[in-house]
């Protein structure tokens, strides 16, 4: 998948296009009956997080296949994301019999528009003054979570305080 996507042009897709195409391009190469035997060993919860892992990995791949260079808690929050949609797309894609699996497109396109419902409800919210005031403080904590470099907090490094 990763290398079918790097070979490509996407440069004229809408970036929600592109994560479509590759959502669609990895069930492309995957084969129904095995993913539905997967499915249902990852499904026991001995293996779930495993089969937790794997979804995870995938939406890692999708996202540095279109060139994603985020380091920050965008880096997570876009495969988390992506993870659900995926996750989604796999069973309902099992399950799809329309010709060209069509009816799977469309539900991608679907989950995607959700998502991005959230990130127009973020940006709303971005731009209201009482809603700002409001998430300052834990805007701040996220930032200090999802910075530990700027902070030294990495192993190996000492901060200078206790």
């Amino acid at each position: 998948m990763r290398a079918a996507l790097v070979g490509q042009d996407l440069s004229t897709m809408r970036y929600r296009d592109r994560i479509s195409h590759a959502i669609r391009l990895r069930l492309n190469l995957a084969d129904k009956d095995a993913v539905r035997k997967g499915s249902a060993l990852f499904a026991l919860p001995r293996y779930a997080p495993e089969g937790a892992g794997l979804i995870w990995g995938t939406a890692d791949a999708i996202w540095n296949a279109l060139g994603d260079t985020s380091r920050d808690v965008n880096w997570y929050s876009k495969r988390a994301t992506l993870s659900a949609v995926y996750a989604s797309a796999v069973l309902y894609w099992m399950g799809d019999t329309s010709a060209g699996e069509a009816d799977t497109a469309q539900f991608i396109d679907r989950r995607i528009e959700n998502v991005m419902e959230i990130e127009k409800f973020k940006t709303g919210l971005r731009q209201n003054r009482i809603a700002n005031a409001v998430l300052a403080g834990p805007r701040k904590l996220l930032e200090r979570i999802s910075a530990p470099e700027r902070r030294g907090d990495l192993p190996g490094q000492s901060s200078g305080s206790v």
